[in-house]
């Protein structure tokens, strides 16, 4: 009988380790239970733009600029589309920036690192160095800046291909409703360049335009003598695809809807004219050549839930997103 006190004592113990025991395991993870270690899951590494120097000939200083990639695209991006538009849309010009920037390294092959690749103007891409923003964007310099990071670190490492090869993505600012069939402005043809409705652009700012040309300015030119009598200036012969105008006929002459655009320094080739004494009115719908990804479609679809990838598949037929290192290992071997 004098050993039951210390029993109860030796229960009383017992239970106080597991209790504590009881309550912890149902919430413990079973391999812990099992005696395996488990160990916190590291977060997969971000993609990072590959170390590739871009040298740039800067149209205003007559200099030439070296840049790593991403400086590169940032600038790019920050120059092509508002900073306001929505992330997608602006992760989806990323995209096409980094693609072009990539094919024409890869074209150019080998080179003296101090000939410049590209220039900063609309002959390439436009760029704007980190000074130039802040000068231009003011107060708006951070928000900005950091959203236009953010959408070049989201695509980083990804490019457009087609079949396999990079493709030439090209992009302008607004369609009249429809972009155009390559072919039907530069007269060669893609198969990713094709015409498709875009009809968010209508909400664009740029979408219709009138200017006011003086007659004299036209017929010089156009080399031509317009009517005497006011009323509608020349006729459509043939339009496009994209329901531009592919060929015009003015002053007794006929003429590609490129020419008379080019010519008369005109937003689109989707164009109509109207004299009104002294003065041509001309009023265009789009602005841009129409070919490719439109950035005013691009953000339309990025308001209504698309992503990226939907952005410029839809704009580029039959592209895929694609990883940038075998394009890069094609460009050492040069």
């Amino acid at each position: 009988m004098k050993r039951t006190p210390l029993i109860i004592i030796g229960i009383f113990i017992t239970m106080i380790f597991a209790i504590p025991a009881l309550i912890v395991l149902p919430f413990t993870d079973p391999k812990e239970s099992e005696g395996v270690a488990v160990q916190a899951r590291a977060p997969a590494a971000k993609a990072t733009d590959p170390a590739v120097a871009v040298t740039v000939s800067r149209h205003e200083t007559n200099k030439v600029q070296t840049l790593s990639l991403r400086d590169y695209l940032i600038g790019v991006v920050a120059s092509e589309m508002p900073a306001e538009f929505q992330s997608e849309a602006l992760k989806a010009q990323a995209l096409a920036a980094r693609t072009y920037i990539v094919k024409i390294l890869l074209d150019k092959g080998e080179r003296d690192n101090n000939d410049p690749i590209v220039s900063d103007t609309p002959t390439n891409q436009v760029f704007k160095s980190r000074t130039e923003l802040k000068k231009a964007w003011g107060a708006d310099y951070g928000w900005k800046i950091k959203k236009i990071e953010k959408a070049v670190d989201a695509t980083a490492g990804q490019v457009l291909t087609y079949d396999g090869q990079l493709i030439s993505p090209s992009f302008f600012s607004t369609s009249n409703g429809y972009t155009e069939n390559a072919e039907d402005y530069w007269k060669y043809s893609y198969p990713y360049l094709k015409s498709v409705k875009s009809p968010w652009d209508l909400k664009s700012p740029k979408y219709k335009k009138t200017v006011a040309l003086s007659v004299q300015a036209v017929e010089k030119a156009l080399n031509i003598r317009l009517p005497k009598t006011d009323g509608p200036v020349g006729s459509v012969i043939k339009r496009t695809a994209g329901k531009r105008v592919a060929s015009f006929k003015i002053g007794g002459k006929i003429f590609t809807g490129r020419e008379i655009r080019e010519s008369l320094n005109l937003r689109s080739t989707d164009f109509s004219m109207v004299r009104q004494g002294s003065e041509v009115l001309v009023t265009t719908k789009g602005y841009g050549h129409g070919v490719g990804m439109s950035q005013y479609g691009a953000n339309g679809m990025a308001e209504e839930g698309k992503d990226y990838k939907a952005i410029v598949k839809y704009f580029y037929k039959g592209v895929a997103v694609s990883d940038v290192s075998p394009f890069l290992k094609e460009l050492k071997k040069k």
